[in-house]
């Protein structure tokens, strides 16, 4: 499979291997890969997966109790909602908001860590394309078998401007990098702080250093960190929130529910060695600290949510079953072409 030619495959009519997901009456959506002699079932009926094969993307199909399903290729915001997972994903929201407040662009070498589930690492891969680098670095190599997999089966093959290093970010990142040569990093992980010199030693100047941390005081911890090193402009910090509408004829009212919170986005940009960031003119406030107050507000026991070992063995062969059909798929298209 050649890189860059995954929109001709995304494309066209549904072929045996892709990905389909299809929206039933009562708007629930299904994802799954089209097998030959395969079959979909829900508790009111069967559709073959031969009866969608062949059909252009956008089309109704019937199953056998006469209901209709709209089929569709899952965009990557369906993709990452619904694909197997190590550990928690980065939710589209914030993805595409990190995408935005890190400047990622097109050609751009970016560091991220952890790499989780794969979320980011496929948002990330999009945005920089394939003149782009993207180093991703994960402490735990289970997780990091779900993410391979779980890119693998987005694209259709393995990025090759895509590595994933396992082990701690402050000891592989200068063994793996050189200093000065990253444009942005982006940080995911449970004590960025821990973190924040590898990374500068890592960034060009000017560089972009965005953390995505869930708790206030995460938050708090990592901006002080940021400030305390001398070497970045003031940290800028932020949150999304998306609330849908309902909209039909004149009942145009808000959702019921909304996407509110789910992570902080702080960031902060490289200065150039031996600069001095300018004070800003403030108002008095409370800002005095010291090292125990710092701990007191962020303890080392914050602690972390593990899977057990044998849920993530599950997860790890979803996802390589699912990345073993997609390089099928597109092993036939090669073939196809040829």
């Amino acid at each position: 499979m050649v890189p860059g030619t995954e929109r001709a495959l995304n494309s066209g009519p549904f072929r045996l291997g892709d990905r389909v997901q299809l929206t039933g009456p009562k708007g629930r959506k299904n994802t799954f890969a089209l097998e030959e002699g395969g079959e979909f079932h829900s508790h009111r009926g069967v559709i073959q997966h031969s009866a969608i094969i062949g059909l252009p993307d956008g089309s109704v199909v019937v199953n056998s109790a006469e209901e209709e399903y709209l089929a569709l290729r899952p965009l990557l915001i369906d993709f990452v909602m619904s694909m197997p997972r190590g550990a928690a994903i980065i939710y589209p929201k914030d993805a595409a908001a990190i995408v935005g407040d890190a400047d990622i662009f097109p050609g751009a070498t970016v560091v991220e860590a952890g790499v989780g589930s794969g979320a980011l690492s496929l948002w990330l891969l999009r945005a920089i394309g394939p003149q782009g680098t993207l180093k991703s670095y994960e402490r735990r190599e289970e997780f990091a078998d779900v993410a391979r997999a779980n890119v693998t089966t987005f694209f259709g093959y393995t990025p090759e401007n895509w590595s994933i290093t396992a082990g701690d970010l402050a000891e592989t990142l200068p063994q793996t990098t050189e200093s000065g040569t990253v444009d942005r990093i982006v940080l995911d992980m449970l004590a960025p702080w821990e973190c924040i010199d590898a990374c500068l030693d890592a960034l060009v100047p000017g560089g972009v250093l965005l953390c995505y941390v869930a708790t206030v005081t995460q938050l708090s911890r990592v901006a002080e960190a940021m400030r305390a090193t001398g070497r970045v402009t003031n940290p800028s910090s932020s949150e999304s929130m998306v609330r849908g509408w309902h909209v039909e004829g004149l009942a145009v009212r808000p959702d019921h529910r909304m996407i509110a919170h789910t992570g902080f986005l702080i960031t902060a940009r490289k200065l150039a060695d031996g600069t001095i960031m300018p004070e800003l003119k403030r108002r008095a406030s409370k800002t005095e600290f010291s090292a125990e107050d710092v701990e007191a507000w962020t303890p080392g026991s914050l602690g972390v949510r593990e899977a057990s070992d044998k849920s993530l063995r599950k997860r790890v062969r979803e996802a390589q079953a699912a990345a073993e059909s997609s390089l099928s798929r597109d092993f036939d298209a090669d073939t196809a072409q040829d």
